[in-house]
């Protein structure tokens, strides 16, 4: 997709601490961690889109329910694992014109 195509919405990291509900220096950890990458600009400073802030919540929950940063790393990837062969799963069955079949949690 590009930017051209999707209107983005871009947040500073003050905004999305507020967002989030949590501090500015947390969020740098979990960047630092590797739990999320946000864009930048040319001169470095962070830009935080949708998406981002969808992780940031996702970490917060986590950590709510008690596990600590690398069990939110390893939770993290495990989610995106699973959303990459379950997006899989459906194109096959769309390219083989069979029902869709999914599992609810």
């Amino acid at each position: 997709m590009t930017e051209e195509a999707h209107e983005v919405s871009l947040y500073a990291i003050s905004v999305v601490a507020q967002l989030v509900g949590t501090g500015q220096q947390n969020i740098r950890l979990y960047e630092r961690k590797g739990l999320l990458t946000p864009d930048r600009t040319a001169g470095g400073t962070r830009q935080y889109s949708d998406a981002d802030l969808a992780v940031l919540r996702r970490i917060s929950e986590l950590l709510d329910e008690g596990l600590n940063l690398a069990g939110v790393a390893k939770v993290l990837e495990l989610e995106a694992a699973n959303a990459r062969l379950q997006a899989a799963l459906n194109r096959a069955v769309l390219k083989r014109g069979a029902p869709q079949q999914t599992r609810g949690h």
